[in-house]
């Protein structure tokens, strides 16, 4: 019996890794699975490829980078389509993944050598005779796992910064993704044609596992909360260092004194922008009593306008079809308890598209509420202020991102999240923001991408000290004398004893 072909599933014929659209069931290119010792291989090469990249110092890789971004600049909207045919992601979101994904590797090749580069540190009065130099050297190889809903935003956040920070990587793209992953590895080495300083290694999560025990220095994984868990589990084997950015289930919290309509119209885009298949997307709304049935009216309004479909549409469809089973259960359940369908409900996951749906009165320990859903739908629930708003939002496991919207205590408010990130009177901003870090708490992960934060994850901090005068008060030394104690001692007591 010939097994079903699910479009936009993965599939295994004559040892290639097959991937397809998940609208039409168009293959999207077909690429050789790799071996344990194929990928140790490829880390084995990267060795060799990271010394010469390193060679070249802040100045040429920012060169490089450069002419990398340029490339990806040029080529944005052959990158979108193919983004479009292999995920299924609109075209819009597409480019503006793309956009996003430039800014970042645009300022992680300027800001490289400021951050990194060796610098003076100041010295402290105990030790004045010896000067501080800082910088931060490259691990080598730093091994990727990227993730299938921003197949370029995504990885480009850890490979960039690891690139400039001067290690090489090998790169795993998602199963579901890997035409994308290849493309940004194949116009890599049109900028960088002499070593193979950024590769790809394709295939299932056994690749993935075999990467995180192949000798690299350092593991940059984006995907869900179990998978991370999987992953920690393999690097600590060998006491790899990992950096995680895990699942979340986003919360926005509308105060009674926020603008609406800003608040209705960046909800809608937060909550369904790539079909709702994005970490940071806002999943749960808490909006206080006096404003949420206006709110609540907005957002539906706004919603009910979005079209669903292949080409030409608003919302596309759901890249994993296995997702499509988890948001349908989330849907169900959260009615089977209770809750209101006030857009879409139970007839809305039509495979392989599920159409906006929008939640309310939804119990807070219901699988809507406190699981990731990654899909359009969302729950908006009605609080009594902005407190009982903040204790709902924080009482997840997950700690990503969140949004305020409001005027007087809006910044305040997004302080007291238990979040990584949070943005005000906007969503999702932060991520397109590169000078600030990004990344979460509990099961959302660890360590941090983008930003001087991001860089610092690819680079190892290097202390050095160099003596420049002879000791007024000799310690470290086996010469030292009863009178130089005795002076070090009275020293100390001046400088710290009041």
């Amino acid at each position: 019996m010939t097994a079903v072909q699910v479009p936009g599933a993965p599939r295994i014929e004559d040892g290639l890794l097959v991937s397809t659209s998940p609208a039409t069931g168009a293959e999207a290119g077909r690429y050789p699975i790799a071996t344990a010792a194929e990928v140790t291989e490829a880390v084995k090469r990267a060795r060799a490829a990271a010394e010469w990249w390193a060679g070249l110092g802040f100045a040429g890789r920012r060169q490089r980078l450069l002419r990398w971004r340029a490339l990806l600049a040029q080529r944005i909207e052959q990158l979108a389509e193919l983004i479009h045919t292999e995920g299924g992601k609109p075209i819009a979101d597409a480019v503006v993944e793309l956009v996003t994904a430039i800014e970042h590797v645009d300022w992680a090749a300027r800001n490289a050598r400021r951050v990194l580069g060796p610098r003076r540190v100041r010295s402290r009065l105990v030790l004045a005779e010896f000067s501080a130099h800082l910088e931060y050297q490259p691990y080598g190889v730093i091994g990727v796992i990227g993730p299938w809903n921003y197949p370029v935003f995504t990885p480009i956040g850890s490979t960039a910064y690891a690139l400039a920070a001067g290690n090489a990587v090998v790169f795993k793209p998602s199963e579901y993704t890997p035409a994308v992953g290849q493309w940004l590895v194949d116009s890599f080495a049109e900028v960088v044609p002499e070593h193979p300083v950024l590769t790809a290694v394709h295939g299932l999560g056994d690749v993935g596992a075999a990467l995180c025990r192949s000798g690299v220095d350092k593991i940059a994984f984006t995907g869900s909360t179990a998978t991370a868990k999987k992953v920690m589990t393999a690097c600590a084997e060998s006491l790899t260092p990992v950096l995680l950015e895990a699942g979340g289930k986003d919360a926005m919290i509308v105060d009674a004194d926020a603008d609406l309509d800003a608040a209705a119209e960046a909800c809608v885009w937060g909550a369904l922008t790539n079909a709702g298949q994005t970490c940071i997307g806002i999943e749960r709304v808490y909006a206080v009593e006096p404003v949420f049935d206006a709110f609540v009216g907005k957002v539906v309004e706004r919603a009910g306008r979005l079209t669903v479909g292949a080409d030409g549409a608003d919302i596309g469809p759901i890249t994993m079809p296995s997702q499509l089973d988890v948001i349908r259960r989330h849907i169900d359940d959260a009615l089977a308890r209770g809750g209101r369908a006030v857009l879409g409900g139970a007839d809305a996951v039509q495979p392989p598209y599920v159409r906006p749906t929008v939640l309310v009165d939804v119990p807070e320990d219901s699988a809507a509420v406190r699981e990731e859903t990654f899909g359009p739908t969302l729950t908006i629930n009605r609080v009594r202020d902005a407190e009982e708003a903040v204790s709902r939002a924080n009482a997840l496991p997950y700690g990503l991102g969140g949004s305020v919207f409001g005027r007087r205590r809006a910044v305040a408010i997004a302080r007291r999240l238990r979040s990584g990130m949070a943005s005000v009177n906007s969503t999702l901003t932060f991520a397109g923001m590169s000078t600030l870090p990004f990344g979460g708490v509990g099961e959302s992960g660890f360590g941090r991408i983008h930003g001087e934060d991001g860089l610092r994850e690819f680079g190892r901090a290097k202390a050095i000290t160099r003596r420049r005068a002879r000791s007024l008060l000799p310690s470290t030394t086996f010469d030292r004398t009863p009178a130089d104690v005795a002076r070090l001692v009275k020293a100390i007591k001046v400088m710290y004893g009041r």
